[in-house]
């Protein structure tokens, strides 16, 4: 059975790249946290719209 464990596979991943992987998911926190994915995108698309009708009025 040693050709069925030959399947698996060992990573070592090193404190540096631990590292970077912890900061790209806090930069990814922060960034989700100002710019939340889905349903509040749809909100913020239709503040901008408004917006635009609202030039739209004034000129």
């Amino acid at each position: 059975s040693i050709g069925g464990d030959m399947g698996q596979i060992i990573q070592f991943v090193s404190k540096s790249e631990r590292e970077r992987l912890r900061l790209i998911q806090e930069a990814r926190a922060i960034y989700d946290s100002i710019f939340p994915p889905a349903d509040p995108a749809g909100e913020q698309s239709s503040e901008a719209k408004a917006r635009q009708s609202d030039r739209g009025n004034l000129a």
